[in-house]
């Protein structure tokens, strides 16, 4: 009698022979048809080296590298500003590596591919470190677009975004996020487009009791989604969107129990470009709650305690409007641009009565105009860019606004080398 031990090891023998038959045959089918579509490759990518310097300290990222907004005043004894001390920085950490691939079909439609990669690290202590930017798989039919990986946010239009020379892209008054994700888009007509997107949180997460995680996402066991509607011609784009996330902030009660409160948030947002001969000028509005994880203001807090004795809580979102312009001039070699955004914190609906968990919960409100000038010839491009920033900052209030504001300006110039392959 043949023992359970040797069974086990005969079925596994058997799927593994069947697999491997499978693919054998599978590939010697497929040979032909290979061979006539090859798999081709395109590497791309630039060399950047930012030189920067800011008048006072600010909230940024990576040594200063992406800039959000400066500091509030921290005045010691003497009544002197501790935070309005200038830095100087100079970093090539932005350099980017990227490839296309193209493919043959498969299920009926074209495919390509494309991963993405840059030195900027995932946190301040792994500056210089090689990151994931973009990696995706993309479907191609007639009407039909399916994508499957890492890309910009939908609420980040990739075919309408500020051309500025700061790698913050105009945040935070632009969502700026990259995040895994599943997009299908269909196209009924070809200037129109309606996509839905269902994403996930990875590299931008939403913040809460234990800080930035991705753990609040995770444990709401529900994606992020997003709808938009877009209308495209050569010169001329615009659309909306609107975008829905739910997330758990906690799985435990400070008092030992169990945490099963959630919140759910909307944003919508619209946007366009408009392109003539001389100038581009492109534009976006977003309005939603708890947008953190855009690196846009916003957050949530405790909105009332449902239970003394089990600690259970309720949130609200703290919402937050904002908008940007940007206008460049078309020339290839010599290129005018100039960049403005206003961002205001609008608190919550009702009443807060616990933590806020958010960015920029003490800002009332951001301004930035960023002119910049830029040079191309042939690979190489030099660009200037002057960035003034300035936050009203002040204590909270009611519904988590902002009271008695004093206003703090960060002015960054910035030039960037660039080399193109």
């Amino acid at each position: 009698m043949k023992s359970k031990n040797s069974n086990k090891n005969t079925y596994w023998s058997s799927s593994v022979f069947l697999l491997a038959f499978f693919f054998i045959s599978f590939w010697t089918f497929d040979l032909k048809a290979e061979e006539k579509e090859k798999i081709s490759l395109t590497f791309s990518g630039y060399i950047k080296t930012d030189v920067i310097y800011d008048t006072r300290q600010t909230i940024s990222l990576r040594e200063g590298h992406f800039l959000l907004y400066p500091q509030d005043r921290q005045l010691d004894p003497a009544g002197n500003d501790l935070n309005a001390k200038d830095t100087f920085h100079i970093l090539p950490i932005q350099t980017r590596l990227a490839l296309k691939i193209n493919g043959p079909r498969a299920l009926g439609a074209k495919t390509s591919g494309y991963i993405e990669a840059e030195f900027f690290g995932m946190s301040d202590a792994d500056i210089n470190g090689f990151r994931l930017r973009h990696a995706y798989l993309k479907l191609n039919w007639k009407k039909a677009e399916l994508l499957v990986g890492q890309f910009w946010h939908p609420m980040f239009i990739s075919d309408s975004y500020p051309e500025v020379v700061s790698f913050n892209t105009g945040a935070p008054f632009e969502p700026f996020s990259r995040a895994p994700q599943i997009c299908f888009t269909w196209r009924p007509e070809p200037a129109l487009s309606f996509s839905l997107t269902a994403l996930a949180q990875r590299d931008f997460a939403s913040t809460g009791p234990a800080g930035v995680s991705t753990s609040y996402f995770r444990n709401a066991a529900c994606p992020e989604f997003d709808f938009k509607a877009a209308y495209s011609q050569k010169n001329f784009l615009s659309g909306v969107g609107i975008n829905v996330l739910k997330i758990v902030p906690r799985l435990v009660t400070e008092n030992g129990y169990e945490a099963n409160e959630s919140l759910t948030s909307l944003a919508g947002y619209a946007f366009g470009r408009l392109k003539t001969k001389p100038l581009t000028i492109k534009f976006e509005g977003t309005y939603g709650g708890n947008l953190h994880h855009l690196t846009m203001l916003g957050g949530y807090a405790v909105s009332s305690l449902l239970d003394p004795v089990t600690a259970r809580k309720d949130y609200t979102p703290l919402n937050t409007a904002s908008g940007w312009l940007d206008m460049q001039t078309n020339g290839e070699k010599w290129q005018l641009g100039l960049f403005s955004g206003y961002t205001k914190n609008l608190g919550a609906r009702g009443e807060i009565i616990g933590p806020v968990y958010s960015r920029g919960e003490t800002i009332d409100h951001l301004v930035r105009i960023a002119p910049r000038f830029i040079f191309n010839e042939g690979k190489v491009r030099l660009a200037q860019e002057i960035e003034l920033t300035s936050a009203a900052y002040g204590p909270l209030v009611s519904h988590g606004r902002v009271n008695e504001q004093r206003t703090v300006t960060n002015l960054r110039l910035l030039t960037a080398i660039y080399y193109f392959f």
